[in-house]
């Protein structure tokens, strides 16, 4: 199972991110569990400075922009 996060303070962008990797985890047959983190603190533990950022199990994959799905689901298939 993987552990896909989102990263941010939950704009719109984010919200984007995450409707984003869920539709690719789950065109992909995924099993996963997506969590929020929304503590600057946390997100700033990642190494990330620009939001939305996507981590796959702990390791951030993308910062700064919300990626198509087609995009996540390349991140998600490796």
């Amino acid at each position: 199972m993987k552990m896909l996060q989102i990263l941010g303070t939950w704009c719109p962008k984010c919200k984007k991110l995450a409707e984003t990797t869920e539709e690719a985890a789950k065109s992909l047959g995924l099993e996963y569990r997506m969590e929020k983190v929304t503590d600057i603190q946390a997100i700033m533990g990642f190494g990330v400075m620009l939001t939305p950022a996507l981590a796959v199990d702990g390791v951030v994959k993308m910062s700064g922009k919300v990626p198509s799905a087609e995009e996540i689901r390349k991140i998600l298939s490796v």
